[in-house]
């Protein structure tokens, strides 16, 4: 047996972990593993069986470090899977635990804008994404954004020069027009309509949705034994109550965007898979 593999059965159920692991249910929620910080949890995951994903930890043979550091496990319950995914998300964004490497707060987080014809990167922190039309894709940071944008013009025959990644020669075709990597709009092969719609073609399915709703809404999940309302604006989860009544105790809007909330929330809402409530 190698060293890894050894220390995962030690690992594996803790004696003075027990307690904890004998009250995981088996339904959906969010489960919080926690060292001895008190502020900093070490990971926060979400499942639609708690006691089962818990367990499945204990299988892993990369995760004894985390486990040797682990106290206690706790676990917030949640009608389904929904509120577990908006749950997870927002508590790892608040409490940003040791061993979670996703769903954090990005500040350079911006999209690809199309405005009168013309490609622009777009800043979250500029621009409210909930409500501008044009939008294209999530992107961490203008690197990433302008990597996808070229990806889709190597792969579409775009022209960087046109598009903005590349200055232009005036009156002159582009270095990719020679290379027969570009379609020719930079010299007229063919026309600036053709290359638009080429573009937004491309850019299709990476679309952001504005927001359809006047204010806030409640989507109701029910679960086999509870029901909960997630209350959202703007794709930003505020948060998650039992009764209606208590929404008003929930922060009033949305403080920047949060692409998290939206990827969770934009297929279940645009597809009308749960009832919503406006608000």
């Amino acid at each position: 047996m190698s060293r890894s593999e050894f220390a995962a059965e030690i690992y594996q159920y803790p004696e003075h972990l027990r307690d904890s692991l004998a009250q995981l249910p088996s339904s959906p929620g969010v489960y919080i593993f926690h060292g001895v910080s008190q502020q900093m949890p070490l990971y926060i995951g979400k499942s639609v069986n708690i006691r089962t994903r818990v367990m499945s930890h204990f299988r892993a043979k990369d995760e004894a470090r985390m486990l040797r550091q682990t106290t206690h496990i706790s676990f917030v319950e949640t009608a389904g899977e929904l509120g577990a995914l908006l749950t997870e998300a927002r508590m790892i964004k608040e409490q940003q635990p040791l061993f979670n490497k996703r769903l954090r707060r990005s500040k350079q987080l911006c999209s690809l804008h199309i405005q009168e014809g013309k490609v622009a990167v777009a800043y979250a922190k500029e621009i409210d994404f909930s409500s501008t039309p044009g939008l294209f894709g999530l992107f961490a940071n203008r690197t990433v954004a302008l990597e996808k944008l070229r990806q889709l013009a190597d792969e579409q025959k775009l022209c960087y020069g046109v598009l903005g990644i590349e200055k232009l020669a005036k009156n002159r075709a582009c270095f990719r027009y020679s290379l027969k990597r570009c379609a020719g709009a930079c010299c007229g092969a063919e026309s600036l309509e053709e290359h638009q719609q080429r573009l937004e073609a491309s850019l299709a399915s990476l679309r952001l949705h504005c927001w359809n709703w006047p204010g806030r809404i409640a989507i109701v999940e029910k679960g086999s034994s509870f029901t909960q309302y997630h209350i959202v604006q703007d794709w930003f989860y505020l948060g998650t109550v039992d009764s209606l009544q208590d929404e008003e105790s929930l922060q009033k809007v949305s403080t920047y965007f949060d692409s998290d909330g939206y990827k969770i929330l934009c297929k279940p809402l645009l597809d009308g898979r749960f009832e919503t409530i406006q608000l």
